[in-house]
């Protein structure tokens, strides 16, 4: 960790496998709003979570970890464990009235190619944030900053956004919002979401002539 705490109060588990980097961008070609149509409008997060700093769109992998309302230790932490590709998924228990993610944490996780920041709490420095183009998706927005005590729990898995994140799944969101795709389905996904496009794609086309 960048910061001289003691992580005793974080337990960490590393025993996960992330999804297929590639085979999770060829999906997130196409909106999420579709892909959620494929998967029959299961996955997608509360649109209370919506998108509050930097790139809209984003892709990847999810590192998930549970914080105290209005700690951040446990995000300091995770970070060690991240990898590229790799989307933070914060479960700050819904507190909204003091950010548990700031410009600081944004700049580690821009050295760590982390993908995106998706936090079911509060997020402040969006002006910084938001000229780093990391991706951050919040509930809120609160300039009260966090403590660093714990407890916490790395690489297990969350809920957020009423959705529950398992370590290693799929995450993508838009100006939409954001999905979440179990790994064991990403390989069907990528073809059903080609034909649905396809569909759709037909189907504009129709109405299109029908008024020329």
């Amino acid at each position: 960790m960048f910061i001289n705490v003691s992580d005793d109060s974080i337990s960490v588990n590393s025993q996960w496998q992330r999804a297929d980097l590639a085979l999770i961008g060829e999906i997130a070609r196409y909106p999420v709003a579709l892909i959620g149509d494929v998967l029959q409008r299961m996955g997608m997060m509360a649109s209370a979570i919506r998108h509050t700093a930097g790139k809209p769109s984003f892709f990847g992998t999810i590192l998930p970890l549970n914080t105290r309302e209005g700690d951040n230790l446990a995000i300091h932490r995770a970070l060690d464990e991240a990898q590229p590709g790799d989307v933070l998924v914060i479960n700050g228990n819904s507190e909204i009235n003091r950010s548990v993610f700031g410009d600081l944490l944004g700049e580690i996780c821009l050295a760590r190619q982390v993908a995106a920041v998706v936090i079911d709490g509060a997020v402040r420095d969006v002006a910084e944030l938001d000229s780093m183009g990391l991706p951050v998706y919040a509930r809120a927005v609160n300039p009260a900053g966090p403590s660093k005590w714990g407890p916490g729990q790395v690489g297990i898995a969350v809920a957020c956004g009423n959705v529950v994140c398992d370590p290693g799944d799929a995450i993508i969101g838009d100006r939409d919002g954001i999905i979440v795709i179990p790994r064991s389905r990403l390989a069907s996904l990528a073809e059903q979401v080609k034909l649905q496009d396809g569909y759709e794609n037909s189907f504009r086309d129709k109405v299109r002539a029908s008024v020329r």
